[in-house]
């Protein structure tokens, strides 16, 4: 499996600036060594990493736990509140993540019909301007 450490360490790095965070701060947030994060954050060393170093970089950075993991696998980092399976073979855990898109197409069909009523009220607001710009036509015209 390739890994990709310069599309972890570019992260970092947008991410910081983005949180206008200094890599003390990160370093205190993450409480991962400052040797781990200089490495890491300038991709200096490639080498396996433990599992609770990607996490605490991600949370400190205010991302999921496993948003780096995924970035370096080259996976799409998972967002906000979404469950991460732990493995392939997490069934539960990967229930979860169907579940969790589930509900955001449910939200998102919700948003629809509300703009579905939206735009049918309107509608009926156009036609009820259109009948009276006619009325008012046939008016004049007699």
């Amino acid at each position: 499996m390739t890994e990709d450490w310069p599309a972890v360490a570019k992260a970092i790095k947008q991410r910081l600036a983005e949180l206008d965070l200094s890599q003390r701060e990160l370093i205190e947030r993450s409480r991962v060594s400052k040797a781990i994060v200089n490495e890491i954050q300038h991709n200096t060393v490639q080498r396996r990493r433990s599992k609770r170093t990607l996490e605490a970089l991600s949370a400190a950075l205010d991302w999921h736990p496993g948003y780096l993991a995924a970035l370096l696998r080259g996976d799409r980092p998972p967002l906000g509140d979404e469950p991460l399976p732990r493995s392939e073979n997490d069934i539960p855990g990967r229930l979860a993540v169907i579940e969790h898109y589930l509900r955001e197409i449910i939200d998102r069909f919700d948003e629809v019909d509300t703009l579905n009523e939206r735009i049918d009220e309107i509608h009926a607001n156009v036609e009820s301007i259109v009948d009276r710009m006619k009325s008012d036509r046939k008016s004049l015209d007699s």
